[in-house]
């Protein structure tokens, strides 16, 4: 027991260490995989603009000026929202938009009816509420060395709500095949994902977590080795891209914690 704890102890030191190095540039580096979705999916409404506008039209037979229409809100809205939020020009406005993308796209392309791709939906939600907790300050007093009232509650159920949904990507990845490296990725993931969920040994979990997610990204959708004629090249894209939000919005809560609403938070008022 005492060995266990020595080794979370340094493991934490560890964490706390990258971190210390990591804090200037992290959040830039944070907020850039979480738009990285959006951005290729702006992108790709450019790049293939009359295929998009065409599978509208056959899927819900609106017409071609609502199919380009929709074709134009994804486009300006993913590119221009991804600019504010790398540049922290009016980030609530930023998130704003990105979400009502995302909400637009879950029932432009039927997402709704599909479990797995609702929930990493859901998670990218997650990683945008972490963006705009982040874009939040913190509570300061009026007067000059008097202490501000409470805490800054909005923020700290902003992070908790951005924890609770990002915990719905990893369930996207469980996989239950008989195999011994299977079950640990699945027992070890889901563990890392609980523990960043109810905001235990936050910033520790949340990198252990980043570095696994981030390994079987590259394993599971390298979309780079698929030949461009293949579907399965977009799919895999549309994957890597979706987890490297995540990752972002994971990267974030090690820049930010685990806001007050976690155990962490609680172990400091025992």
């Amino acid at each position: 027991m005492a060995s266990q704890i020595q080794w979370l102890t340094k493991a934490e030191d560890i964490a706390d260490q990258v971190l210390r190095h990591s804090k200037h540039f992290l959040p830039t580096v944070a907020r850039l995989c979480l738009i990285s979705t959006f951005l290729e999916d702006g992108i790709r409404m450019w790049v293939q603009w009359m295929e998009q506008a065409e599978y509208m039209d056959m899927s819900w037979g609106c017409g071609k000026f609502l199919a380009n229409l929709f074709v134009i809100i994804n486009l300006f809205g993913q590119l221009g929202g991804c600019v504010m939020v790398l540049g922290r020009f009016r980030v609530p406005i930023a998130c704003g938009i990105l979400f009502f993308i995302v909400v637009l796209q879950t029932f432009a392309y039927s997402i709704l009816w599909d479990l797995q791709f609702l929930f990493r939906n859901l998670a990218l939600i997650g990683a945008l509420l972490l963006v705009l907790a982040e874009s939040r300050v913190e509570g300061r007093s009026l007067f000059a060395g008097v202490p501000s009232l409470g805490d800054n509650k909005p923020k700290n159920y902003l992070q908790l709500a951005g924890r609770v949904l990002l915990a719905f990507m990893f369930i996207t990845l469980l996989r239950f095949e008989v195999s011994f490296l299977q079950i640990v990725q699945d027992i070890l993931g889901s563990l890392l994902m609980v523990l960043v969920t109810v905001g235990y040994k936050t910033k520790l979990s949340a990198l252990l977590l980043v570095l696994l997610l981030a390994m079987l990204n590259l394993y599971h959708n390298a979309w780079w080795n698929i030949p461009d004629y293949k579907p399965l090249r977009d799919f895999l894209k549309y994957d890597f891209f979706q987890t490297l939000s995540v990752i972002g919005g994971l990267l974030m809560i090690v820049y930010l914690g685990p806001g007050g609403v976690s155990m962490d938070e609680h172990k400091k008022k025992w």
